[in-house]
Parts: C-alpha cells; structure tokens; sequence
C-alpha cells in the first residue's frame, strides 16, 4: 500500500452513493453498519492515498420524489422533499466519519445553516485542499434532477478525475442484461458513453452520462458493498466498469 499512496489513481474523486444503500437490506431509514462500512472505506482511502475525496448522497432511503408525483403529489414539492432527505444522510455519514477521526463538511444546495454551510464551489474545493471530505446534500437546489446528475454537476464544479458511482444491490458493473434476472448478461470491463446513451444500460440518468461526456469526465460504475473495492480500485485494480 505504499507504493499505492505514492502512486494513487486519481488525485481527486467524487463519490456517488444512492440513499437505497444507506438503507441495507432492510430497503427504509439508515442501517448504521452500512455506513459505518462506507465510512471506514472511504478513511481507509484518505489515510492510505492522502487523495481528495468528496461524495454525494441520495435519499432514496427515505423519500423518492417519483414516488410522491406517482401518489399525485406536485413533483417539484416532492422532489424538494427528497432533497431534505439527502441533508438526513449526509449528517449520518458526517458523523460516522468524524468519529473515525476524519474531518468532514456537509455543503447543502437548499440553505440550512444550523446544519450544513450553504454550497459554494471554491469553499468545497478549499476544504478538499485541507484533508476534509465534503458532502454534498440537497441535490442540485432544483426539482427534476437526480442526484445521478447532481455527482456529474459537481464532479465537474470541484475538477475531479473520476465520478465514482457505488452501486449496492451485488451489481459489480454495467452488463449486457440485468444480471439477477438474465443468467446470459455479461459484464462491460469498458464502455463508452454514447454506448451507454445508445444501448439503455443501467449505470446512471442520460443528463448525468451527458454531461460526463461534454466535460470528458470517466465514470466508474462498482459494488460499494464488496470488501475493499474502493481502495483497489483507486490502486489501479480491475474494478467495475469504465464509462469514457
């Protein structure tokens, strides 16, 4: 790991973890042994690679803005509802990494201040630079947009390598098919972009996989879950699938 920390793969990366992991098997609120995984994986990484990391949450564990416009609910309403869900996420993850003695800010693009600092790109980039770990909460700040395509907006914003997407169902990549239900679907090592727009494959929302390709932003898409995969895969190792 040595030689790993003095050679890192990306000198900045940006997270991306769906609100359905924080929730584990239990598919609602927050398992505290799910975070507290992700939590250790993402200190391990900081003290091993001494690299910058940043992640934003999702909220699907909680609230899903779909949902509520599916149950008749005005979609922007819902959506900003599932906005306050990420801010939920975001402080279980804050302090699960604060007591592992890593330093963190949660940044919010819906202002609460008691809470989190409001959004603002040089103060999120100025913390990187400091050793701390930012997450961003809120979404985007605007109704219709995933969070898919928040990880892409702020990848681009803070200048990351690479947007790291953790998927948390067993999925290690992008297939074919859908590999639970489809025993043929195989997995994609590489893939580019307008493959991905092109073919339908579930890795993430076509704004976010567009704006990826606009900025020449890689994506990987990998198992969060699986022991010790962020830190092989930030090592070089053969993790997940390339989108670029």
């Amino acid at each position: 790991m040595a030689d790993a920390a003095a050679r890192p793969r990306w000198a900045r990366v940006l997270l991306k973890v769906s609100g359905e992991a924080f929730a584990g098997d239990t598919g609602y609120g927050i398992d505290g042994g799910v975070v507290g995984k992700i939590a250790r994986d993402v200190a391990q990484v900081r003290a091993d690679f001494g690299i910058d990391v940043a992640i934003v949450v999702g909220g699907g564990n909680i609230w899903r803005g779909m949902s509520g416009a599916g149950a008749g609910m005005d979609r922007a309403q819902a959506d900003y509802m599932g906005m306050l869900a990420t801010v939920i996420n975001a402080l279980a993850l804050q302090d699960t990494l604060e007591q592992l003695g890593q330093p963190t800010r949660v940044q919010s693009a819906i202002h609460m201040a008691q809470v989190a600092e409001p959004y603002i790109r040089r103060r999120a980039i100025r913390h990187l630079e400091k050793g701390r770990v930012v997450i961003f909460a809120g979404g985007t700040g605007n109704p219709f947009f995933t969070t898919d395509t928040t990880a892409a907006l702020r990848a681009v914003e803070i200048e990351a390598d690479v947007l790291l997407k953790g998927t948390h169902g067993g999925t290690d990549g992008i297939y074919t098919a859908d590999p639970r239900t489809n025993p043929d679907a195989t997995k994609l090592v590489e893939v580019s972009y307008l493959e991905v727009l092109n073919q339908g494959l579930k890795a993430m929302d076509s704004t976010a996989i567009t704006l990826c390709m606009d900025n020449d932003l890689p994506i990987v898409m990998f198992d969060l879950m699986g022991e010790g995969n962020v830190a092989e895969l930030l090592a070089g190792g053969a993790v997940g699938t390339l989108v670029r």
